[in-house]
């Protein structure tokens, strides 16, 4: 693939002879370092054993004092898969003995009556539901209905909430989505990762397009008002050539959305990746190529930039929310929902309610054995600064709006923010050379190619990156 070049417009202070044509894999491959997903601030690795139930509860008591009507989000984690993804690095047990399904159900509903009574009448509409894994879809039918329903029973819905739901597509039929879409799941999320049959079966995830394809007419038809699939790039065999094809027939799908992301190749943190060869994987040149290959291919087939892995139709809302500076993110990614607090529910889920950011255990024997004797299964947790709250408003504008105004945030936060932040705007100044942002005395602005390096940009304001700098992988 040729290079992608781009000529900059002079931002203040910036004159057009320090702004030279820029080629975007040159960009892309300088700004390729480890860091967050910004998908909360702190994020979740900051959190330790000493912040626990007992600050869970407070923030549950107080979520509706002076008035304050915060919505809810709610996320339910189901673990279990039938056959392991190499790729994968999500919290997973891999098994076909369905037995173990009942038990699981009923922690979760243990569990989502302790954070009620702990709530003591302070819930609110749920106004965002998302289920995710490991496979949702492991669970049958009659599961996932009682579920739902039993979570209904507890905690309110809105009317017009919206309910989502991963789904591999090996494991559905046009049934099944007829299933879904009878529980009340409205949006579906379909993890396809590529589809060369050289890069699935070297990743232990094969499937065919003609099935996907039958299966992404099915939701449309059943009305699932958004359709989103899933691509992963840096994958073993894939190659500019086989990725071309893979893009032309995902345009082809014209999902609503698109989540591309990179793989991250971490052997030694996740057993299921060590059966990857490393010589099949695309150098950190070759990642950076396939990175601008979809990026041009997404943006040629008419799909808005959204923001680090994010693609949507421009009608899309979504695309319309970062239009009009709505656009949130939260622990599900970039969502159209105001800010509300999250409830996670089952092993490793996260729950953020105001202040407090809390994480279940990871390990599913622990989960289940802290539920059966009456206790929730929190494992570490942590209390935002007023810092934390600053740090945390500035990254979500930057990632959500693209832009800061100084006096906004002056005046929010009782602060003077050039004097705040005096060492990172310094540093930000390498960005606004590159034409990555636009920078004056009132504020910063994104540009339309800086949106490509929203992470790279937002982490110069983390206070404590320099404290987990290895333990992320590359931002691209």
């Amino acid at each position: 693939m040729s290079a992608t070049v781009i000529q900059f417009n002079p931002a203040p202070g910036i004159s057009s002879n320090q702004r030279p044509k820029v080629d975007l894999n040159d960009l892309l491959t300088r700004h390729d370092v480890p860091g967050p997903r910004y998908t909360s601030y702190p994020t979740i690795d900051q959190c330790t054993e000493s912040v626990g139930v007992g600050a869970l509860e407070d923030a549950l008591k107080g979520r509706c004092l002076g008035g304050l009507r915060r919505p809810m989000s709610l996320y339910v984690h189901v673990p279990f898969c039938e056959s392991v993804c190499y790729y994968c690095a999500c919290n997973k047990v891999i098994t076909r003995k369905h037995d173990r399904v009942s038990h699981y159900l009923n922690c979760l509903e243990h569990e989502a009556m302790l954070i009620a009574k702990k709530a003591a009448g302070n819930l609110t509409p749920v106004t965002q539901f998302h289920m995710g894994g490991g496979t949702p879809t492991f669970l049958n039918d009659k599961e996932l209905l009682g579920l739902v329903q039993g979570l209904k029973m507890v905690f309110p819905f809105a009317a017009n909430a919206e309910m989502s739901i991963e789904v591999d597509p090996r494991t559905v039929d046009e049934n099944r989505l007829l299933s879904l879409r009878s529980i009340g799941f409205n949006r579906i999320s379909f993890g396809v990762q590529d589809f060369n049959s050289l890069v699935q079966k070297a990743v232990h995830r094969e499937q065919s397009f003609e099935s996907v394809e039958s299966l992404v007419k099915a939701a449309r038809r059943l009305g699932f008002e958004s359709i989103n699939v899933d691509l992963i790039y840096g994958l073993p065999k894939q190659n500019p050539e086989r990725f071309a094809e893979t893009l032309d027939q995902l345009v082809s799908l014209s999902p609503d959305r698109v989540a591309l992301y990179g793989y991250a190749h971490l052997p030694e943190r996740f057993k299921p990746q060590r059966r990857i060869h490393s010589e099949d994987l695309p150098d950190a040149a070759g990642r950076v190529a396939l990175l601008a290959q979809a990026i041009e291919r997404m943006q040629g087939a008419g799909y808005d930039y959204i923001g680090m892995d994010h693609f949507a139709k421009p009608q899309d809302p979504l695309a319309v929310a970062k239009r009009q500076g709505r656009l949130h993110r939260n622990f599900q990614g970039y969502t159209t929902q105001p800010d509300a607090d999250l409830i996670g529910l089952g092993v490793s889920a996260i729950s953020k309610v105001g202040s407090v950011m809390v994480q279940n255990t990871r390990e599913l024997d622990a989960y289940e054995d802290a539920l059966s004797r009456g206790h929730l299964a929190l494992f570490r947790g942590h209390e935002l600064t007023r810092d934390d709250i600053i740090r945390y408003s500035v990254i979500m504008g930057l990632l959500c709006q693209g832009s800061v105004q100084f006096q906004d945030y002056s005046q929010s936060h009782w602060i003077e923010f050039e004097s705040y932040f005096e060492k990172e705007l310094a540093q930000l100044r390498q960005f606004s050379e590159q034409g990555l942002l636009d920078m004056d005395e009132q504020g910063i602005e994104v540009t339309p190619l800086g949106w490509f390096f929203a992470r790279p940009i937002a982490m110069v304001f983390d206070h404590y990156l320099h404290q987990r700098s290895s333990g992320h992988s590359k931002v691209l």
